[in-house]
């Protein structure tokens, strides 16, 4: 049995401001230690990094996935039977809405939220449906010097049942998850949080789950919470990613956020999906 190791990765930036394309492993294999060092190194450097060609069944998936941190279950939506924690993503030719379809970071209205999000790709239109990605430390770092010490001190109730990422889990919600009440499962966390391995500082609000700041209504909190959901996805703070059958996107949605595209009506897409457990925000 071959054993993947670091010496063989290629590492290709694919934006300047986050992402990157790794080549040279096939993360189906058993990987050395160094190889998952170095793998985690390019996660932190770069945000997002993406396999190609890669065949991947759940197992497998979860196995790498589990290299990494733990495994966590989606509250909402059932995991495949024989491998309950690979979500299924699946969008049919007949269905309007995606799942996800508003920029966010992955279940940041749980006390702990996650910290990292495998994406496979086995079934993809011909055209459409990339994945944008945003790089929430330079989001903070071109704020102002007075905004980023207002935000310093703010923390913002994060839920799971705002309005605009309701409507993109719709068909997903028929499959059922552990979580029945939508609108009970919220947290508060710091608006702007520091990443527990890099020490860096990001942005910590989305549009899909940031309702307001803890202390402040929703009136109140809106104009600033529009303000940071426009500026923290400028296109200078983004790359885009083409996905094709064989495909992985390994996310840290501790410093990042995503957004799929929803431009394939008619067409089908299946992914599979595993999320990893992340820290307290601090």
């Amino acid at each position: 049995m071959t054993v993947m190791t670091a010496t063989r990765l290629e590492i290709r930036p694919l934006s300047s401001a986050l992402g990157a394309e790794i080549f040279g492993v096939d993360l189906g294999a058993p990987l050395d230690d160094a190889t998952i060092a170095a793998l985690r190194a390019a996660l932190l450097e770069h945000v997002v990094i993406f396999f190609r060609d890669q065949e991947l069944t759940p197992p497998k998936l979860l196995a790498l996935a589990e290299r990494f941190g733990e495994a966590a279950e989606y509250p909402f939506v059932k995991g495949l039977p024989d491998c309950p924690l690979v979500l299924p993503v699946i969008k049919e030719p007949q269905e309007r809405m995606n799942f996800g379809g508003v920029w966010h970071s992955d279940t940041a209205y749980l006390e702990r939220p996650a910290m990292a999000s495998l994406l496979y790709a086995l079934e993809t239109p011909s055209a459409g449906g990339d994945t944008m990605f945003a790089n929430m430390y330079q989001a903070y770092e071109t704020l102002s010097e007075g905004m980023r010490r207002l935000l310093d001190g703010l923390r913002a109730v994060n839920v799971a049942g705002k309005a605009v990422a309701l409507k993109t889990r719709q068909g997903m919600h028929a499959r059922g998850g552990t979580a029945t009440d939508v609108e009970a499962v919220s947290a508060i966390h710091p608006a702007v949080r520091t990443h527990p391995e890099t020490g860096r500082k990001a942005l910590y609000v989305n549009r899909a789950h940031s309702l307001r700041f803890e202390g402040l209504s929703e009136a109140e909190s809106a104009p600033i919470l529009d303000y940071l959901f426009d500026h923290q996805i400028q296109p200078e703070f983004t790359c885009r990613f083409r996905w094709r059958p064989g495909s992985l996107a390994f996310w840290d949605n501790r410093a990042s956020q995503h957004y799929p595209l929803n431009d394939y009506h008619g067409h089908r897409r299946v992914m599979h999906r595993v999320t990893l457990v992340g820290d307290r925000p601090r």
